[in-house]
């Protein structure tokens, strides 16, 4: 399935496809920078939880592309900076308590990228995306040591609703906004 690419000023979030997800799991450098149409970083390699976790979703529920895992592709220079999407389709059930209807957002900027706006303008185009598909209410989940995205947060006017402990990630804060 071909999902066009979300473009904000300095980015392209382009859908990465099963095709990718696969060559990616079996660490196929080479066919997933085919699919992608750009250099792989080596930092993308090494998230075989999300990859593996990602792929599984989209095979299962082929009509869930558009809304998980994007590469942020930066448009000058056509280099992958990092990751970005929600983790479900809008509305799932673990989600009714703090924000029903709503999406959780989830995203990862790589080291050399960091500092420079990447991961707020990201988010930014997924908040538009979604908005121009109707849902409302957004999701962060954010360790409370994580200054930077708590920074994205409080730009975005994300309000704090409960705490959470992550199987994988620990403690975890929930922010809303919507």
């Amino acid at each position: 399935m071909f999902v066009p690419p979300i473009e904000t000023d300095r980015l392209q979030l382009v859908s990465l496809s099963p095709a990718f997800l696969a060559a990616s799991q079996a660490r196929d450098r080479t066919a997933a920078e085919r699919e992608l149409g750009l250099a792989v970083p080596d930092a993308w390699f090494t998230e075989q939880f999300v990859i593996d976790m990602r792929l599984q979703d989209v095979r299962a529920n082929p009509s869930w592309q558009p809304w998980l895992l994007r590469a942020v592709v930066l448009r000058q220079g056509a280099a992958m900076a990092g990751h970005v999407g929600f983790h479900t389709p809008p509305g799932p059930a673990y989600l009714q308590q703090h924000a029903p209807g709503g999406i959780e957002i989830g995203y990862t900027i790589y080291a050399e990228y960091r500092r420079q706006g990447y991961a707020a303008e990201a988010v930014s185009g997924m908040i538009d995306y979604a908005r121009g598909q109707g849902v409302q209410r957004f999701v962060l989940s954010i360790r409370p040591d994580n200054q930077p995205s708590l920074a994205i947060a409080r730009r975005f006017g994300f309000a704090k609703v409960a705490s959470v402990v992550d199987e994988i990630d620990g403690v975890e804060d929930v922010y809303v906004l919507g």
